[in-house]
C-alpha cells in the first residue's frame, strides 16, 4: 500500500481540506490511514494527546476527525513566524529555539532524518499516510529543500493527487506548469487532479476536462463546487474567508486582529454559531459597537500591546462597563506590567500593560504545553495552554472582563452559554461538538460525491 501526497498547484489551492477529507474518507472505506505534514509554517497550534508537543491545526483536526490520538509524528517541524526573516522552531513538539530562514535551509541535512524517522514511525503503525504538501512543489531554486513536498513524494515513493484552485484563474497554466515540472519519477506516480472550489454550473468545465485528460494526459479526479468549511482553520488567510449567516445573529463579537495573532481556531465556536455575528477588527470604532470585545492569542505580545496602544484601543480595552475576554497574550497585556528580562520575546524588557489585572506577568525560556480539564467560572472545560509568559493565576475574573491562558474555551457549550447569556438573556446556544460532526461528515460526503476516491484508493493499492 502506498502513502499519498496532496501536492497544490498554487498556495491555498485547499491542500489542508482535501488532505483532511481524504483522510476520512479512506479511513471510513476500511484503511488504517494517519494524517503529516513534514514541516508546517503556522502561528495556529494544539497540543498533543499523546507526547504534550505542539503541531499545526490541519494535522490535529484530520487526526481528530476519525479518532485517532494526536501526536507530534504527524508534523515533526512547525515554524512560527516571527520578525523579518526570523522564525520559531518547533522539532518533534517541544520549542528548540528562534532560526532565520538562511540558517533553515542551511540545515537540511539535520532535519530530513527528522522527517524521515517521523514517517518510518508512523508507517509502522498505519497503512497509508496522507501526507499535505506546502506551497507549490516546483519552485526549482528550493526543490532540494522542499521536506513537505519533493523529500517525501521522492524518499517514500507515495502516489500523488494535485489540488488546483479554479478561482484563482489560469487553473489550466497552473496545472501543466507544475506536472510538467515534475521529476519524472515523482510525474509517474500522479494519479490526477483535483479542480478544486469551482463556481456556477459543473458542465460548463466539460471541455477543461477533455483539454486536461487528452492534451496534458492527467486525469481529472473531480471538479469539487465550492462549499465553505468554517473548522480547521491553518492560518490568518483562511480564517479571513469564512462565511455567516448572520440573518438571526443576536450578539456582536468583536475579535481584535493582531498582527501576530496565533491560535484563531479558537473562535471557530462563534464563526458558525447563529446567534453570533463575529468580526475581525482593526479600529477602536468598530470596537464601539461591539457588545463582546476579545483580545485574541499573539505570537509577540509586546509588539501588539504596542500595537494596540498605537491604534487608540487602550481607553475601550480599560473601560469597565465593557464586556471583554482576553486569552493568551491578550490575558498577558492586562496585567500591570509584561517582564521579559532575558528578551524571549522582545527586545523591550520591562513593559507597561493595560493595568486591568493587578501584578505583573514573567517571560521565562521554558515554554509551558499542556491541555486538560480546567476550572474556568466554576464550569470544567477542556482546552490547552501554549505560553512562555507565568502570572500567579491561570485565569482572572473582573467585573465585566476575564481572562485566561486557556485555548479552546469556547468550544465548551456551559462555557459559551455563561458567557453570552450574560450578554444577551435570548441566547440559547448550540451543541459545538455535534455540529462539528455533522459538519465534517457532510463535508466529506460532498467531496465523495465530486471525487473518485475509490480510483484514488485502487491506485493506492498497485
Amino acid at each position: 500500500m502506498h502513502s499519498l501526497s496532496i501536492f497544490g498547484t498554487s498556495s491555498d489551492a485547499g491542500k489542508s481540506t482535501l488532505s483532511f477529507a481524504l483522510t476520512y474518507l479512506l479511513h471510513h472505506r476500511g484503511l488504517h490511514v494517519a494524517p503529516f505534514k513534514a514541516q508546517n509554517v503556522s502561528n495556529n497550534s494544539l497540543v498533543t494527546d499523546i507526547d504534550k508537543g505542539e503541531i499545526a491545526i490541519p494535522q490535529a483536526f484530520a487526526a481528530e476527525a476519525i479518532g485517532l490520538q494526536t501526536t507530534s509524528l504527524f508534523n515533526p517541524i512547525l515554524l512560527k513566524s516571527g520578525e523579518a526573516n526570523r522564525a520559531h522552531m518547533i522539532i518533534n513538539g517541544k520549542s528548540v529555539g528562534d532560526t532565520d530562514v538562511w540558517a533553515y535551509y542551511k540545515d537540511m541535512k539535520r532535519l530530513k532524518p527528522i522527517v524521515k524517522e517521523a514517517f518510518v514511525g508512523l508507517q509502522k503503525e498505519y497503512e497509508c499516510i496522507v501526507a499535505e504538501g506546502a506551497g507549490s512543489p516546483v519552485e526549482l531554486n528550493l526543490m532540494d529543500k522542499d521536506l513537505s513536498n519533493i523529500y517525501v513524494a521522492e524518499e517514500f515513493n507515495t502516489k500523488i493527487v494535485l489540488v488546483a484552485d479554479i478561482q484563482r484563474g489560469g487553473v489550466f497554466a497552473s496545472i501543466y506548469g507544475v506536472y510538467n515540472l515534475l521529476p519524472n519519477k515523482l510525474r509517474k506516480n500522479v494519479i490526477g487532479v483535483i479542480v478544486n472550489k469551482f463556481q456556477g454550473d459543473i458542465s460548463l468545465f466539460d471541455e477543461g476536462i477533455k483539454i486536461i485528460e487528452e492534451d496534458f494526459g492527467i486525469k481529472v479526479l473531480g471538479v469539487v463546487p465550492f462549499k465553505p468549511f468554517n473548522l480547521g482553520f491553518e492560518d490568518s488567510a483562511s480564517l479571513m474567508g469564512y462565511t455567516q449567516d448572520t440573518s438571526k445573529a443576536i450578539i456582536k463579537v468583536g475579535v481584535i486582529k493582531l498582527p501576530h495573532i496565533s491560535n484563531f481556531t479558537d473562535f471557530e465556536p462563534l464563526v458558525v454559531d447563529e446567534e453570533i455575528e463575529l468580526n475581525f477588527i482593526t479600529s477602536p470604532s468598530q470596537a464601539a459597537v461591539c457588545d463582546l470585545l476579545i483580545v485574541p492569542g499573539s505570537k509577540r505580545v509586546v509588539d501588539d500591546l504596542l500595537w494596540l496602544r498605537k491604534r487608540g484601543f487602550e481607553p475601550i480595552l480599560t473601560d469597565k462597563n465593557r464586556h471583554i475576554i482576553v486569552i493568551c497574550g491578550g490575558y498577558e497585556m492586562m496585567f500591570e506590567r509584561i517582564i521579559d528580562e532575558q528578551m524571549i520575546e522582545s527586545p523591550n524588557k520591562l513593559v507597561k500593560g493595560f493595568g486591568r489585572f493587578k501584578g505583573n506577568v514573567h517571560f521565562q525560556k521554558e515554554k509551558i504545553v499542556q491541555k486538560g480539564c480546567y476550572n474556568q467560572q466554576g464550569i470544567m472545560v477542556a482546552g490547552y495552554e501554549i505560553h512562555n509568559a507565568v502570572a500567579k493565576k491561570r485565569s482572572k475574573k473582573k467585573k465585566n472582563l476575564y481572562g485566561t491562558f486557556l485555548h479552546g474555551i469556547f468550544e465548551n457549550d456551559a462555557f459559551r452559554y455563561k458567557v453570552f447569556h450574560t450578554i444577551n438573556k435570548n441566547y440559547k446556544g448550540y451543541n459545538f461538538k455535534h455540529f462539528k460532526q455533522n459538519a465534517i461528515a457532510d463535508f466529506a460526503k460532498h467531496i465523495d460525491l465530486h471525487v473518485d476516491v475509490d480510483f484514488i484508493q485502487k491506485r493506492l493499492s498497485e
